[in-house]
This record gives structure tokens, sequence and C-alpha cells, in this order.
């Protein structure tokens, strides 16, 4: 998709070069005179590329709506089959709610509930506050439909959005409690312990979903019935990146947000990968494909974010960005200004630092293959890795000088470790 400042170029291009371009056409036709027809060529170019913008814009704004609210229909899969709402209803106060990682947007938040839970008036231990804030759309990833039965509001339908997963919040009124941060990963949740309230599943099932604990969660356990989690992915820094997924199985975006609406959040619509003789359509309707272009143009404007003040020493990132560039040999594999090669590659197994294991995250794709982690904004989404087995940038350096037998000394490591945390 052409952004506006590419936009901005062509039309500046056209300006430029008169003999060809449309702009100098439309002029001369509505003026005889050389300047008014350039005054009409620089209205023209303008205004073009300001509706331009104002289409992308509205285009992410739509894409926003879409990422933090929609559901895509899947209420036929968290309310008809998995009957969360009968689970939220009676056992899910907002205590717990935040214990498996559920954010709440302050935000969203009228006077008088933030006055309320300041001052213990609104009870964090019942599950009817719960619904209250559902139904305020203040549970960040969550939508009720709220009804009020003999003057009591019921949940009778809950379903889950984009931002569920990929969206957590800065902690600015209390722990889990803040401003939303699309984009960043909710490594706090817990997917499958959330999963595991569902009486639709049994025993056994239930042990399985909370193995995989918090962070962590398999796009690919209800299609090919294996259990290996992956950590949760952030959803910022995406621009210009065509293989966004660990194992790169699409070319865009788009792909993927199809995947995941359809197939893990049982969003209405159709999903069909011939490369694992996959073809899935629920109801019959179909909800998801119109939103996509939108919600791609959203998830690529999220901007990777900097590093904190003061959390990285600069000296020594300095002296971090010569290890990665030589004796490291990072940018091999980390390259341009995206830090990575997938756009081009897609590597064999044997390069993750995760394999072997058992079984395969990258076998059970499309690709077979595992992409380059971009890594800016790596200082942000501890745990690394594509199931999450560094818990720290000092531990991903020393997997790497140890499997690839780089002989790093120490203040080569601790440097390069500084010079990630700077991305």
């Amino acid at each position: 998709m052409q952004d506006a400042r590419s936009r901005g170029r062509s039309f500046a291009r056209n300006c430029q070069n008169p003999a060809p371009g449309p702009c100098l056409r439309s002029g001369l036709i509505a003026s005889a005179s050389i300047v008014a027809a350039a005054v009409s060529t620089l209205v023209a170019c303008g205004g073009s590329s300001d509706n331009g913008a104002a289409e992308q814009a509205a285009l992410v704004a739509q894409g926003k709506q879409i990422f933090r609210f929609d559901t895509f229909g899947d209420e036929a899969q968290w309310t008809d089959t998995l009957r969360m709402h009968e689970v939220i209803s009676a056992a899910v106060d907002p205590t717990t709610a935040l214990s498996v990682g559920l954010k709440v947007d302050a935000e969203a938040l009228p006077a008088a509930v933030v006055q309320g839970i300041q001052n213990g008036s609104v009870d964090l231990h019942s599950p009817a506050t719960t619904v209250t804030l559902l139904k305020l759309d203040a549970i960040v990833g969550l939508k009720g439909t709220i009804e009020s039965v003999g003057g009591r509001d019921v949940l009778t339908r809950v379903g889950v959005t984009c931002a569920l997963c990929h969206s957590t919040v800065d902690n600015s009124f209390a722990p889990g409690i803040g401003k939303r941060l699309d984009g960043w990963p909710n490594r706090d949740l817990n997917p499958g312990a959330i999963l595991a309230l569902s009486p639709a599943f049994d025993a056994a099932t239930k042990a399985q979903l909370n193995a995989w604990g918090p962070g962590k969660f398999d796009p690919r356990r209800n299609v090919d019935g294996l259990s290996k989690p992956t950590i949760i992915p952030p959803a910022y820094g995406l621009a210009g990146v065509n293989s966004v997924t660990f194992t790169g199985d699409g070319s865009e975006l788009a792909y993927w947000n199809r995947y995941v609406a359809v197939t893990q959040m049982g969003g209405l619509g159709t999903f069909t990968e011939p490369r694992l003789n996959l073809s899935i359509t629920n109801g019959n309707v179909d909800l998801v494909s119109s939103k996509l272009p939108a919600l791609q143009a959203y998830q690529l404007s999220i901007a990777t974010p900097a590093p904190p003040a003061g959390s990285f020493d600069p000296v020594a990132a300095a002296r971090g960005q010569q290890v990665f560039a030589g004796a490291g040999g990072c940018a091999g594999c980390h390259s341009g200004a995206l830090f990575t090669d997938a756009n081009s590659t897609l590597h064999p197994p044997a390069d993750s630092m995760a394999e072997p294991e058992s079984p395969s995250y990258a076998a059970r794709s499309a690709s077979k293959r595992y992409r380059t982690t971009p890594l800016r904004g790596v200082w942000q989404h501890a745990p690394y890795f594509h199931d999450g087995s560094a818990a720290t940038l000092e531990q991903v350096v020393a997997t790497y000088n140890a499997r690839r037998s780089l002989g790093l000394s120490a203040q080569q490591s601790a440097d390069l470790v500084q010079y990630l945390k700077s991305l």
C-alpha cells in the first residue's frame, strides 16, 4: 500500500516534470496563462496529497477500532461453545482477572468508578464489578454484551479482540490498570489458564492449557492437536516487514490476521492454507475479510517504543555495535534498518537457538522454517526466542556465544547486551 509520503513524492515528480504530468494538462485546460496553470498545478497536487493522507488516516483510525473492539463475531466460540460468559459472571472478579494478566483501560473509567476504586467502595472481589467494567469497554481485549434483567446487569455474550494478546497498559493508575499500549505483547496474560476455566474442556485438556504459563499461547494446538506454545509477539514496528510471524508463513500481516481471527479467535469467516491441508470456515457470513486492510494499516502504523531514558549505557552500546557487526556475527541475519533478513530469507530449524525442540514449532508451520526476528524494541519484550527459553538479553548473548562458538569475552558480551537494549 502506498503511504502518504510516497504519494507526496509522486505528486512532486509530476509537478517538477510538467510535460508528461496530468497536473499541468489540467492546469492548461483551466487557464491559458502559464502562471495560472502553475498555480492550478500546485493546488491540485497539494489537494490530492492531502486527500491521500486523509484517506490513510481514516483507514488507520478504522483499524484502531477494529484492533481494540472488533470480535469478528467470535462470540459464537467464546459464548456458545466455551461458555465464558457464565464463567465470568460466576467467578471472575477484577482481582482474579488481573491475576491472569487481563488489563483495564483507565481512560475508559468514569470519574465515579475511579474514585470508587481509590476509596474502596468499588468491590474488586465481585464478578458484578467485572460485568460493569465490560459494560464500559474497559477490559482490554474483551467485549461483552450486557442486558438488564430484573434491574440487574447481566453478561449475555462475550468475545475477544486482537488487543487481548497484543496490548497492555502502562500501569499508571495501578498494576494492570492504566493507559493502553497497543502493539505491546501482553506477557502477563495467561491465555491457557483463562481457557482452562471453560466448562467445555475435559480435565486432560485443562491440564495441558494450564501448563502453558503467562505470556505464551499455542496458535496451532486446535489445528494439529499438539501443544508447544510460543511467546506472544509484539505487534509494533512491523512496517516494511513482510514475514511477520516466527515462521514467516504469509507475505503480509493480513495473512496472519486472518489466520488468528478465524482459527484462534473463532471469528466468522474462512481461512485456507494448502501447505497445511487446512481449510476452516466459521458460520455462514464473513465478518473478517472486509476488515483486514484497515486492521493491517493500523498495526503497521504502530511505532516501536524507544528505550526508556537511562536504561542502557551509551558508551558501552557504541562498543557493542561493533561487536554486533563484527565478532558477534549478528548483522549477517539481523541486517539493515529493520534488523532482519525476513523479507528475503527464511532459515532452517537448525538456525534457531530454541531448536531442537519437541514438537518442533517450525515443523508445525506452513513454511517449516523460521524468520529472523526484528530487533527494534527488543528491550521491551522479554523473554526471548520463540519459546521464551531465554529470560534476558544476557542469556540470549550467552546462548549464541556458546552454540555458535563465537569466543566473545565477558566485556564484549556485556557491551553487546547494552547495544541490544538501545535498539
